[in-house]
């Protein structure tokens, strides 16, 4: 099968990691179209999945973005359209993966005549997306041949918000599990890098390092743990990996205020984005999940279980039904930081219960999220619904 993938991100975010893999396995065949220049086309290329830019400026459209932003951009958003119909001629099928791609592939396929696939990674609700965008996600996404959704709570929101259910198919994102294998052969350099700069922990007590791994986003919720590590004993410490991507440069700040006020330079530390991620999760002692709103998927928190890496989430969306709480992590309140507080001292308490904990998840998400078992499943979906 001849795909023609369309994505809206440069950046390298956690919708993009889940396009590279299904990509990779079509790479002979198909093409993955990217708007504009940035570290995924690099991804892209690293992986020798053939790639093309579209354009060179990003639409200015947010999620959270009206009607008159949108229409500021149709003078950018038409030539893309034209572009890609005329591309997607030579292949079967058009493969939206973000919101602004959705929008393209919809128009393109109209153009083109040929069918398009919208994958969800998105809860369709008022708390990630305003009333114009919500509608636009929906009526474009009812005219796709398919709709994949990342988790059930995606595709709960999509049905709720209007989308129709027979179109919809929830196949969870997949994971190649060599890339975690080896992650903790190097478990204590990275953990001496990580508390290397702490100077005031309590005498005679080991560090208790908990990973925070995302970009630096208020719905991500870095406040939360920072809030909750005043909650914890000393020798807790919080590491944060990740950076601000979509001009969130301001939440950065508050953060920053937020540990000076809160007198916690000395337990906290910001590392930016890493291309070590599993190898640093090993050297967690817990790694945590604090998003504030419902969270589509959380690959985060599949990670931390493939890495054997005990992992606490927020309550919401997709997290609930990666975790068992109790079985293979724990699960909070979003947005309580006290009860987060609990669960780190809790960890920390019982450390011999929390392997074990994290062993049968490791185990159980091995199964559950094998890339293999997943891109099997999209083949399996594209195939029944594409007609070649």
């Amino acid at each position: 099968m001849k795909i023609l993938f369309l994505d809206q991100s440069s950046k390298l975010g956690g919708a993009e990691l889940c396009l590279a893999d299904i990509a990779q396995q079509f790479s002979t065949t198909s093409l993955v179209s990217v708007f504009n220049e940035g570290t995924f086309p690099e991804h892209l290329r690293q992986n020798n999945i053939p790639i093309k830019i579209l354009a060179d400026q990003a639409l200015q459209v947010q999620k959270a973005s009206g009607l008159l932003a949108g229409l500021k951009s149709l003078n950018r958003l038409i030539p893309l359209i034209i572009r890609v119909a005329q591309l997607s001629k030579q292949y079967d099928v058009i493969y939206a993966n973000t919101q602004k791609a959705l929008v393209v592939g919809a128009f393109a396929s109209v153009l083109s005549g040929r069918p398009f696939v919208y994958h969800l990674h998105d809860i369709v609700s008022p708390d990630h997306f305003s009333s114009v965008n919500r509608r636009i996600i929906i009526t474009l996404a009812n005219r796709a041949a398919l709709v994949i959704a990342n988790s059930h709570a995606s595709c709960e929101a999509f049905i709720q918000a209007g989308g129709r259910a027979d179109r919809v198919h929830v196949v969870y994102n997949g994971f190649r599990l060599e890339d975690y294998a080896d992650c903790s052969s190097h478990q204590e350099f990275l953990k001496g890098e990580i508390v290397s700069e702490l100077s005031d922990l309590t005498e005679g007590m080991s560090p208790f390092v908990v990973g925070h791994f995302s970009r630096l986003s208020p719905w991500k919720g870095q406040h939360v743990l920072i809030e909750a590590l005043q909650h914890c004993p000393e020798n807790v410490m919080a590491v944060f990996v990740g950076d601000a991507l979509f001009g969130e440069q301001e939440y950065v700040q508050h953060l920053l205020q937020q540990i000076q006020g809160l007198n916690l330079e000395h337990r906290v530390k910001f590392m930016g984005f890493r291309s070590d991620v599993p190898q640093l999760m090993a050297a967690c002692d817990l790694v945590t999940h604090t998003s504030t709103a419902p969270e589509p998927f959380g690959r985060v928190i599949v990670e931390a279980m493939l890495c054997g890496t005990p992992v606490v989430a927020a309550a919401a969306g997709g997290a609930v039904e990666l975790i068992d709480h109790g079985q293979t992590g724990w699960l909070t309140p979003p947005g309580d930081a006290e009860k987060l507080a609990d669960i780190i001292s809790t960890c920390q308490d019982q450390s011999s219960q929390s392997k074990a904990l994290a062993q049968k998840a490791q185990v159980q998400a091995g199964q559950r999220f094998n890339l293999e078992t997943t891109n099997g499943q999209i083949s399996q979906l594209l195939s029944e619904t594409i007609k070649v």
